[in-house]
Order: C-alpha cells, then structure tokens, then sequence
C-alpha cells in the first residue's frame, strides 16, 4: 500500500481555485457584457435623450 504524496498546502490552494472558477463564471453569466453591447446600450440611451430633445416645445413668452 503506497499512497500518493501530496502537499497540503498545494491540495488546499487548488480547492480554492477551483471554488474561484466556479465563483467567476457565475459572474460572468449574471454581468458579463461584452465592449460593444455596452457602447450599443450607450449609443441608444442617447439617441432616446437627443429625441425627446427635439421634440421638446418652448414655453411661450406671457408678459
């Protein structure tokens, strides 16, 4: 019967990075987004403010 040598230390950090990977793809799942679908989000949140702009009226002038 020979077992396998193993640091605890080595055994223990491999755990955490595993349970780290796990942790990191849950988040990429939840709020990943990539550049563009954030500067296509942006780009369209302006485009809505520049339309409500020009569609504003001015307040007439009663003196």
């Amino acid at each position: 019967m020979s077992a396998e040598i193993i640091s605890l230390s080595q055994a223990r950090k491999a755990k955490e990075k595993t349970k780290a990977a796990k942790g990191a793809a849950g988040n990429r799942l939840k709020f990943g987004r990539t550049k563009a679908q954030k500067a296509l989000d942006q780009l369209e949140a302006e485009r809505k403010v520049r339309k409500l702009d020009f569609a504003k009226r001015d307040a007439p002038n009663d003196e």
